[in-house]
């Protein structure tokens, strides 16, 4: 059976408490702290008076909780003036007169009511009934009644939560318990604050100082994925693409070895490849000055052998190259500073391309290097990767683009695919004797790419 909170009556230090005060403001601060807790009920009916000459009836259940009450009062030592006993001190009061003997819980209950009891702030009780708070005074705890200031967001004796349709009074004036609490609230809130503040700045700095570094060492102890040995923290390199994380040395043979200019992630096992691949700046911070060195030139020269526009230059062991468009003819290598003909696969400076290649008839009669020169030109025209010009009759290529190109001596405007001019004697625009290229729709050849 629940028993409603009005009729409870605390005695604590000689003291019969009152709403709104905590235990700590009665001096209960530790287990075993001494309180007496009286329950209050209803009237029971009169007994009937014993017949004359008979022996007293035994001591009833409420009988015996009216004697225990008259004990605990006793004990209590409880006086009008809201003090206990002294021990001998000026001041002391007296005990308040012992009540009948004949006295039931109802007559306990008025006794109480009737003796203007104190609390130990000197404040008089409001009586005997307690009144349902108001707002002003604040929220009762749903668990534990305990009536609450109205800004506190829970219970001050069992932290359960504030009732939702609590709302703290407008015109609220907080005492100034509750102002030094609401402001060790803000003061722990800016606090709280300025702790995560602090950790971001922290994180960010880790951060910083991890991007700025060219390899991320592991934090703690692993187990490299390639050989199998134990690592001691900040021994290993950990990945920043995929975290995967590997020693040192296993590493640098990954890339010494590797065959392609990006180096793919080691990590392998029965159902996962990974697909990620070692930044440029881990790469150049495992390997050393001579070995990135190598590494590059070997990408360089990997590239070149794998691109179809890349020429190489000509000069004598010169490791220069270059990519080049349909519109450039001409590579000034930057290494050996060479100008390179790109049509001519050769270096004329000096001379144009018709120039060179006649000089080369001759040479090639004499000079084996010319004569080696003279039948590559021939065999790109065989192949059709080459051809001759139809006016001055050069050895003209078209390196890539449209099947528009030009000579580059004449000048003279040529039909890639049908291997003629482009314009009749005409000039621009007569394609009466040149190519007939989109002539009432058609294209001049099977293989024309309708680009001109």
């Amino acid at each position: 059976m629940r028993v409603p909170p009005c009729a409870w009556r605390w005695i604590i230090g000689q003291s019969l408490c009152r709403d709104g005060r905590s235990l700590a403001s009665y001096g209960i601060r530790r287990d075993g702290d001494p309180a007496f807790l009286f329950l209050l009920s209803a009237r029971p009916p009169p007994e009937p008076a014993p017949a004359p000459g008979a022996a007293p009836a035994p001591a009833g259940p409420e009988r015996q909780r009216e004697l225990q009450a008259q004990e605990l009062l006793r004990a209590a030592g409880l006086r009008g003036d809201g003090h206990g006993h002294g021990d001998g001190a000026p001041g002391a009061g007296r005990v308040p007169e012992e009540p009948p003997e004949r006295m039931d819980i109802g007559d306990i209950r008025d006794h109480l009511d009737s003796l203007q009891l104190w609390d130990s702030a000197g404040t008089p009780p409001t009586g005997a009934e307690p009144r349902p708070p108001s707002p002003e005074q604040g929220w009762p705890c749903p668990q534990c009644t305990f009536l609450n200031k109205p800004t506190r967001p829970g219970c001050e004796m069992c932290s359960a939560a504030r009732p939702e349709g609590y709302r703290v009074p407008g015109g609220h004036r907080p005492d100034p318990a509750e102002l030094r609490r609401l402001q060790r609230e803000r003061d722990g809130a800016r606090q709280c604050q300025q702790a995560l503040e602090a950790e971001r700045q922290r994180n960010l700095a880790q951060l910083l100082q991890a991007e700025e570094a060219g390899l991320v060492l592991n934090p703690e102890p692993l187990e490299c994925g390639i050989c199998l040995q134990e690592v001691p923290a900040g021994q290993a390199v950990l990945l920043r693409d995929c975290l995967h994380s590997f020693c040192r040395e296993c590493l640098r043979q990954v890339i010494t070895f590797s065959e392609e200019p990006v180096v793919a992630c080691p990590f392998r096992d029965v159902t996962y490849a990974c697909g990620s691949h070692l930044q440029e700046r881990e790469i150049r911070a495992l390997l050393s000055p001579e070995e990135h060195a190598r590494f590059l030139a070997r990408g360089l020269a990997l590239a070149e052998r794998r691109s179809r526009n890349s020429f190489h230059c000509r000069g004598r062991d010169c490791p220069g190259w270059c990519f080049y468009e349909d519109a450039v003819n001409e590579f000034p290598c930057p290494v050996c500073g060479a100008l390179n003909c790109l049509l001519c696969k050769a270096i004329h400076e000096g001379q144009n391309c018709r120039q060179y290649q006649d000089e080369l008839q001759l040479r090639a009669l004499h000079d084996a290097a010319a004569r080696q020169t003279r039948d590559m030109l021939q065999t790109l025209v065989q192949r059709g990767e080459a051809m001759h010009c139809p006016t001055c009759r050069i050895v003209v290529q078209k390196k890539d683009g449209c099947d528009w190109i030009r000579c580059t001596v004449c000048q003279t405007e040529i039909c890639w695919v049908t291997k003629g001019p482009r314009w009749g004697p005409g000039g621009p625009g007569d394609t009466s004797g040149g190519c007939r290229c989109n002539v009432n729709g058609q294209r001049c050849h099977p293989r024309c790419q309708n680009c001109h």
